[in-house]
Formats: C-alpha cells, structure tokens, sequence
C-alpha cells in the first residue's frame, strides 16, 4: 500500500501534472489490490502459518511486493516527478527484495511468508509516510497516504508478531491489501476534490 517518488524540488512543471497523475496511478493500484485480494480469498485464505504455501500462494505474495516497485517506477512516468530520488530507488529495491525473500519463504511455511511480508510492510509504510509529508506543499491533499503509511506501519509490526501463532493465515494479508486499496481511492477523491478548488 505504498507511494515513493517525491516530486522534485528544483522544477516547477511536475507541479502541475503530479495530481493527475497520482490520481491515475492510484486508480490502477485500487483495481490491482482489489483483484489480489479476491485471488487469495478464493485460492488461499484458509492456508495458516503451518501450512506450506501452494504454488497460487507462492506467486500471489512474490507478485504483491514486485509490483509496488514498479508501480514506483510507473509513478515517474505517469506523476511526472523527474528523476528517482533516493527513497525512490530504496523503495523499488526494498520490493525486490521483498518479492526474492518470498520465493524463498515459498519453500518455507506461511508462517514465514507472513513474518517477511510483516518487514515490508513496515518499511514501505514509513516510506510512504515520508513521502506524503514531504509531498504535502508540492501536491496536496496527502493525509488518506499519511494516514495509509502510519496504518501499514502498525499492520506491519503485528503481521511480523503474529507470523508465530499457529492460527494466522493469508486472509490477515488480504485484509490488509484491501484496506490499502481503500485509502488509494480516498486519495484519488481527496486530489481530485483539491484539483477542482484550485480551478475554481
């Protein structure tokens, strides 16, 4: 559930494009979390941390943080936010790294998968926070994303606490991805609100 370009500080024409196109890129990261979340519901909501992940499993949660890198990377063309600054590029190589780590926690248990997909949440969460803090006199309109990256924060840390109980399974990670597709379309309505006022 994160956002990572910052829009650079030394250019004036991101300014004006950056909205619409986090606005679109938003709506294409609610379509792919809604679709996610309705493949683990359907494939692999009832596997628990014992159970070993299934080949659908595997590919769903190796899939889930390679494309928040590139969405980061996507985030450039579409906002128009000039080169990849530094918490850019740790975001698109904290989700490689997070997808390697999956395909590893693939031969591994749920349990695994959920304390490896737990760190991530963390990291990208504080990284989304950064950026919609920094992002806020450059754009606008960044509270659903600040209150979206505190969230995965905490869900972050409790994925990662409860990757040893015996109970948890995928369908705690699909609540998650659903509440993170949630706030994306709080924020397309949210930019599009100020977007109006602004041409007002």
């Amino acid at each position: 559930m994160t956002q990572t370009t910052v829009t650079s500080r030394t250019t004036t024409t991101p300014t004006a494009t950056t909205p619409s196109g986090l606005r679109s890129l938003h709506l294409v990261r609610v379509a792919f979390s809604l679709i996610w979340v309705a493949l683990v519901v359907t494939t692999s909501a009832s596997l628990v941390s014992t159970d070993k992940p299934t080949a659908t499993a595997s590919v769903l949660l190796v899939i889930y943080p390679l494309w928040d890198a590139v969405a980061t990377l996507l985030e450039r063309r579409l906002a128009g936010t000039g080169p990849m600054d530094r918490v850019g590029a740790i975001n698109v190589a904290l989700g490689l790294g997070t997808a390697a780590g999956m395909f590893a926690a693939a031969f591994s248990t749920i349990g695994t998968a959920l304390l490896v997909f737990g760190v991530w949440a963390l990291f990208s969460g504080a990284i989304q926070l950064v950026v919609a803090i920094r992002r806020r006199r450059t754009v606008g309109a960044q509270w659903p994303m600040v209150i979206s990256g505190g969230l995965s924060v905490l869900a972050g840390g409790s994925f990662a606490a409860m990757s040893a109980s015996p109970t948890s399974g995928l369908s705690s990670v699909a609540g998650y991805s659903a509440f993170g597709a949630f706030w994306f379309l709080v924020s397309v309505i949210a930019l599009t609100v100020r977007g109006r006022r602004e041409q007002r």
